[in-house]
């Protein structure tokens, strides 16, 4: 099997000169309290539930959707999502004219379903029974770009996908710069790897020193695993986790490539440090953050690392959750 292609840091400039003119600036909070509660010196958290479509998920589909041929983009994309890809997707294909159908599990938050259709795009909804939902969903989606002749697009796995998430990681680069800082570490939510792909080369060309984290939930830290053995583990089925958005078993090759090159070491956190961390987010933030989006602050919080004299960089990665779901979580913490 031929090596993915590691996206340079030119590459990633490129992607960022045009995301930015689509995109929004989302802002670097900083955080007294964060740095007090963890003991660090500094905490900026940057919000990314507040980008275009409420998740980081847009700077990477509207990138790769620049990257299609006239006439791949005429005929139009298809992808499998479980709701925050789905909805980038969706939006950057509306704001760009290019037709997107997305297959999403069955039971994949209302919500999101809701709101990716409000984009344009074409959902169908996937029966998945006792197989993974992802495995099957990507199946239905292979077989109807195959069917309708689409462009099958894979929501994580991609080296382009890889590149536009990056420019989160740049435009954070250049908001730390602006505030006299550097981060010491980033803490990076996790799913299948596109964000803390991009990110990490992000910063592992343009601050080196930095020590970067990804953050999974326990039961589903593929990319923690694999980062550790040197090679793709895939974790066994059987878990469960609130973080609907970060239930991939095992990293892509892409974001798992990129995140090796970078130095990237794994943290695992439990969904009750996830609750609290979206009541913390809420109640002295004042971000509506969902689960899979707090999981970095949790990290923070409760992965036990020695923080003292620390700048750290937090991505809070989405927020999109109904409000019942999100009174629920909070309500337990």
């Amino acid at each position: 099997m031929t090596a993915p292609q590691i996206p340079d840091l030119d590459h990633l400039r490129r992607a960022y000169a045009l995301t930015r003119q689509a995109t929004q600036v989302t802002p670097l909070l900083e955080s007294a309290f964060l740095a007090k509660e963890s003991g660090a010196a500094r905490v900026f958290v940057k919000p990314e539930s507040l980008q275009w479509a409420g998740s980081f998920k847009v700077r990477g589909a509207y990138w790769r959707l620049t990257r299609l041929a006239p006439d791949e983009a005429r005929r139009g994309v298809v992808a499998y999502s479980s709701g925050n890809f789905a909805q980038g997707l969706s939006a950057a294909g509306q704001a760009l004219g290019i037709p997107v159908t997305i297959v999403m599990p069955v039971d994949a938050p209302a919500a999101k379903r809701e709101a990716t259709a409000g984009y344009g795009a074409r959902v169908i909804l996937s029966e998945h029974g006792a197989r993974p939902r992802e495995e099957v969903a990507a199946e239905r989606a292979a077989a109807i770009a195959a069917e309708e002749n689409l462009v099958l697009l894979h929501p994580f796995d991609d080296p382009e996908i890889v590149a536009g998430q990056a420019c989160a990681g740049l435009e954070a680069l250049e908001q730390l710069a602006d505030r006299n800082a550097r981060a010491d570490l980033v803490l990076c939510p996790v799913g299948g790897g596109g964000l803390i792909g991009g990110v990490a080369l992000a910063f592992h060309h343009l601050a080196p020193d930095t020590k970067l984290f990804a953050v999974e939930p326990q039961g589903f830290d593929g990319m923690g695993r694999s980062l550790a053995e040197g090679a793709i583990e895939p974790r066994p089925a059987g878990a469960a986790t609130i973080c609907d958005g970060l239930m991939a078993r095992a990293p892509g090759a892409a974001p798992f490539a990129a995140a090796a090159a970078a130095g990237v070491t794994g943290l695992a956190v439990a969904d009750a440090a996830v609750r609290r961390a979206m009541r913390i987010a809420f109640e002295r933030l004042k971000l509506v953050l969902e689960p899979s989006g707090a999981a970095a602050i949790a990290a923070l919080l409760e992965a036990g690392l020695d923080l003292s004299g620390k700048t750290v960089l937090v991505i809070a990665t989405g927020g999109n959750v109904a409000l019942a779901d999100f009174t629920r979580h909070v309500g337990d913490a």
